[in-house]
């Protein structure tokens, strides 16, 4: 059966955008450069274009062409604790944010953050339902954009009940970073030792703000994963939940359970 010519010029196109004759940023030939160039009809250019798109090698920019995109290398993250940090003596992290920057750096990458932004909210229901406290508690939310060599990767958003900051806990309502990670200051300023946490994973439509953040097209072809993750504290009581937004174009997750060797770089 021969291959429909739409598929002819999409592969020859795609052969060109692997090789580097194309290179990231570079605009195609316009619609009608492309009909002349293969001899083919509008409607076949176009659903050689589509096709293109579909593969995540190219966009359409309304009113300026079709481009090359920038192949994103994803970046893996291990979700699970270390086991030599998981005895009842220690915290148990990862932190709001205190593991990122040196596990990036670590696969030779270059990790950065955005200023936290810090609100005091009423809680909603999901956030209600994690943190075992009524709808409308007095909440307060940091927020963090991160990048990785300067491509945005992942949208964090950690809340924390007021008392805690009632109780002591100031940094957490000032807009800074706190250097030596949230799990510590809590245990070194309140005695609250994270324990333990539970996560919940999903995966979603991204909403129209998170794909204008990430430069994802707006068809929704590319979804995110969303992570919940509930810290517990020695009590057994709900201290934070963080809300990790990560486009999956350019993520991947590691589990490890039990005594597993480290991965090869």
């Amino acid at each position: 059966m021969e291959t429909p010519m739409y598929r002819q010029i999409a592969e020859d196109l795609r052969e060109q955008i692997e090789s580097g004759d194309l290179t990231p940023g570079e605009q195609l030939r316009t619609e009608p450069e492309l009909k002349e160039h293969y001899g083919a009809s509008r409607n076949t250019v176009r659903d050689a274009i589509k096709w293109l798109t579909n593969l995540g090698l190219v966009e359409t920019r309304a009113g300026q062409g079709t481009f090359v995109l920038k192949k994103i290398n994803p970046y893996v993250t291990t979700l699970t604790a270390d086991p030599k940090e998981s005895t009842t003596d220690s915290v148990v992290g990862p932190d709001e944010g205190d593991r990122y920057a040196p596990e990036v750096m670590a696969q030779s990458r270059n990790p950065s953050s955005s200023e936290p932004q810090v609100e005091m909210q009423k809680a909603n229901a999901m956030v209600a339902a994690h943190l075992g406290v009524p709808v409308g508690a007095q909440m307060v939310s940091r927020h963090q954009r991160r990048f990785i060599d300067g491509t945005p990767w992942s949208l964090q958003t950690s809340f924390y009940p007021r008392e805690l900051v009632v109780r002591g806990a100031e940094r957490l309502a000032l807009a800074e970073n706190i250097p030596e990670g949230v799990v510590r200051y809590l245990a070194d300023t309140l005695n609250l030792r994270q324990v333990g946490y539970r996560d919940s994973i999903m995966v979603r439509t991204p909403e129209a703000k998170e794909a204008a953040i990430f430069n994802l097209p707006q068809d929704g072809r590319i979804d995110v994963f969303e992570i919940r993750r509930t810290a517990f504290d020695q009590t057994g009581t709900p201290i934070r939940l963080t809300v990790t937004v990560y486009p999956t174009d350019r993520n991947q997750f590691v589990l490890n359970v039990g005594e597993v060797p480290p991965t090869a770089d």
